[in-house]
């Protein structure tokens, strides 16, 4: 079930549009719902299509068109690699590798102690800053060589610990 808090930051979403247009606020209501539990589960889903009065069909496209939404639990820090062509040609590939290999996991997986989910991404449009990933689908990382994935997962790991927490993405 939503909670008080939810409901209120997707009311607030709502309010921007006329009330015939409640569904422009998806994208918004998936966030914020995302925010608070770390992932879009199919009751998820179905909780903000009612709130929001969508079909709940229409909501899961919406969840599985963009890559931003997790359909199932992630680690405390997301790694999107981009792997598209420009990427690939300035070494995406090789940094998807060195991360994998890193960390221990393969892409689509994450890390036993639940810090880490590593995912292969389209397009991030930084092309000319390749390679580079997006962490938890707001910070952009680019040019990452082996220098700059090692400095960026002690510095992820360093957060996690200074913040006491080891699993549960967060925004």
């Amino acid at each position: 079930m939503l909670s008080e808090t939810t409901r209120q930051r997707i009311d607030r979403e709502l309010a921007k549009y006329p009330a015939d247009q409640k569904q422009s606020a998806v994208i918004a209501a998936l966030s914020i719902v995302q925010a608070e539990r770390g992932w879009i589960s199919p009751e998820s889903e179905v909780e903000v299509a009612e709130y929001i009065g969508m079909p709940p069909i229409a909501v899961h496209e919406v969840v599985t068109f963009y890559n931003m939404f997790n359909t199932r639990p992630v680690g405390r820090f997301k790694l999107n690699v981009c792997t598209n062509l420009p990427c690939q040609l300035g070494g995406g590939a090789q940094a998807a590798q060195y991360l994998s290999e890193k960390l221990g996991v393969g892409l689509g997986e994450t890390t036993a102690d639940g810090l880490f989910t590593l995912q292969e991404s389209e397009c991030l449009g930084a092309c000319g800053d390749a390679p580079v990933a997006l962490v938890n689908d707001r910070r952009m990382c680019s040019f990452l060589d082996r220098e700059r994935i090692d400095a960026l997962i002690e510095s992820l790991r360093s957060q996690a610990r200074s913040e006491g927490q080891t699993g549960g993405q967060a925004s």
